[in-house]
């Protein structure tokens, strides 16, 4: 019974997870598919740039709302530090990968914040302060750089591992939502490694962030052809 308690916790995370906040202000604020503007992401910075920008408080609010849910309910259920990170994890990967829009998500940012918040919080405020520099200076690597040294940090202060490794994985699921990109297609030849560089430290497939950042419909019809 307690096992099957612990995957259905961990099982609630991911459909929890999947629940599209930004595409739902998207469609209900502008009557928008977000997934085609901008950097297409179901994020919060996109709800920011082409939805509303008062909506991204209430739209981060929830993404990380949605994955302290089921990390809390794993330890309220008392069924242990790892069930409750998993269920967290698992409400991150639902972000990434949601199952109600053919598993085209987010980046997981906000989402990471919401398990810290609950099971290791002193890794809110590292992780905001980096959000917060790489906002002001429009540098996404600094985001990056916050969660290459979580691990680290969390181990220096004495975490359980199982904090440690949930960090680690935290990193990994940012790195592989930066390259897979909601499967967008990458160019042949030389310049394919180029734009994977690119998605990994400038999450865009272009150096041009203000073009980037304000793309169309119609710019995805004109990439098409």
């Amino acid at each position: 019974m307690n096992t099957l308690l612990r995957v259905l916790v961990v099982l609630s995370g991911y459909l929890t997870g999947s629940i599209p906040f930004a595409y739902l202000a998207g469609r209900l604020i502008r009557g928008i598919d977000i997934r085609q503007y901008g950097s297409r992401a179901v994020t919060g910075s996109n709800v920011y740039e082409n939805v509303s920008r008062p909506a991204v408080i209430v739209v981060g609010l929830l993404d990380m709302g949605k994955a302290a849910l089921p990390t809390w309910l794993g330890l309220r259920l008392g069924l242990g530090l790892p069930t409750a990170l998993a269920a967290g994890l698992a409400a991150v990967i639902g972000h990434n990968w949601p199952l109600y829009l053919g598993f085209h998500g987010g980046r997981g940012i906000g989402s990471c914040l919401g398990v810290l918040t609950v099971a290791f919080p002193p890794g809110l405020p590292w992780m905001l302060v980096a959000l917060a520099l790489g906002w002001r200076l429009r540098n996404p690597v600094l985001p990056l750089a916050g969660f290459v040294t979580l691990p680290v940090f969390a181990h220096t202060i004495g975490q359980p591992p199982a904090t440690v490794w949930a960090c680690a994985a935290m990193l990994l699921l940012i790195v592989t939502k930066r390259l897979e990109a909601n499967r967008q297609p990458l160019p042949e030849g030389r310049e394919k490694w180029q734009t994977l560089l690119r998605r990994l430290l400038l999450d865009r497939d272009i150096d041009d962030w203000e073009t980037w950042a304000h793309r169309r419909p119609t710019d995805l019809q004109s990439e098409e052809e």
